[in-house]
């Protein structure tokens, strides 16, 4: 049975660095025999379905993305039941939704976090997701989080239309 996957890609099309037309990845997704693929933003959101599991349609588009890339392109899956989960545990639901970013983890920590530079924001960590309530804004923060394995950052607004997404199909 065909299930709806949610992927988020590492470090595509920020600063300057891991160019990725949202083209190239729907095209990459077809090509790969996922259904439907869609697109939100040009920051590496996917939405596809596939009788794959998660881990394998995971395994797949990442070896496919580092073929393109000439790198490794991390890809983090999420359900999107999980997604809905996650939103609805926001531990900073006072905070604008621009406010809070999400970082996404493929697997929680191995080690303690520690904090560095942190001013008036407020972090969690919840499972494989780190969760940052950044009050003056993220552009402002000083703030780093060691002990963090490489993830990917979505803001709420992100996170939501994404969700979205999947019942829009």
């Amino acid at each position: 049975m065909s299930a709806t996957h949610i992927v988020f890609l590492r470090a595509v099309n920020v600063g300057g660095t891991g160019k990725l037309p949202m083209a190239e990845l729907k095209a990459l997704a077809l090509e790969l025999g996922f259904q439907n693929p869609r697109t939100y933003i040009a920051s590496g959101n996917l939405l596809f379905e596939s009788d794959l599991s998660a881990e394998a349609a995971g395994a797949r588009l990442e070896a496919r993305l580092a073929a393109y890339a000439g790198k490794p392109v991390g890809v983090l899956m999420r359900s999107p039941a999980e997604l809905e989960a996650l939103l609805a545990a926001n531990p900073f639901s006072e905070g604008l939704p621009n406010q809070v970013l999400v970082t996404l983890l493929s697997a929680p920590p191995v080690e303690a976090l520690r904090a560095h530079g942190q001013q008036d924001e407020a972090w969690q960590l919840m499972g494989r997701e780190l969760w940052v309530h950044y009050p003056s804004g993220v552009g402002r923060s000083m703030l780093r989080i060691s002990g963090v394995e490489a993830g990917t950052a979505r803001n709420l607004n992100t996170l939501r239309a994404v969700l979205a997404q999947c019942a829009a199909g």
